[in-house]
């Protein structure tokens, strides 16, 4: 194989590994949109069927539980929109990392800007939207405890006091 050849696959590596690390971000990020999707339309159906005509009205407590769920669905919807624009990003900013590494290499340029800099944030993007990400979880636990103690609160004799 020709030296330069070897040299940029070499290189390209790099981008490479991270460019499947985005990707796998991209699936988890999807996967957990879809578990907010699919808990707003559960939410959505159980207010409707209270408005009904055969439905019977919400105790005041739940109506706000899902109030409150909504909102807090909305929020994270948005912070996984902007976690899987900054995923999406990220690989393209990678895949121009690769595309810049072969032309500095085959072209024999000095300066390795061309590779660098998209690296770099491409690299600072996946961190970004690691970091969203975090933020979501976050706001699902949030999410999570405030549903187990309208639980505990059904189930627990006296209405459930907060331990």
């Amino acid at each position: 194989m020709n030296t330069a050849a070897a040299e940029v696959l070499g290189a390209m590596i790099t981008p490479a590994v991270l460019i499947s690390a985005s990707g796998t971000l991209v699936l988890s990020t999807s996967n957990r949109m879809s578990r907010v999707v699919d808990r707003v339309r559960v939410l959505a159906a159980e207010a409707e069927y209270a408005k009904s005509p055969q439905g019977t009205s919400l105790a005041p407590r739940r109506a706000a539980l899902i109030a409150s769920q909504l909102a807090q669905l909305a929020r994270r919807a948005l912070i996984l929109r902007r976690a899987l624009t900054t995923f999406y990003t990220s690989i393209g900013l990678l895949v121009a990392t690769s595309i810049g590494i072969a032309l500095v290499v085959l072209l024999n340029w000095k300066s390795a800007l061309l590779a660098v800099t998209p690296g770099i944030a491409g690299a600072c993007a996946l961190l970004y939207g690691c970091l969203l990400l975090l933020r979501e979880a976050r706001l699902a636990i949030v999410s999570t405890l405030e549903e187990m103690a309208y639980a505990r609160e059904a189930v627990e004799p006296g209405g459930g006091t907060a331990r």
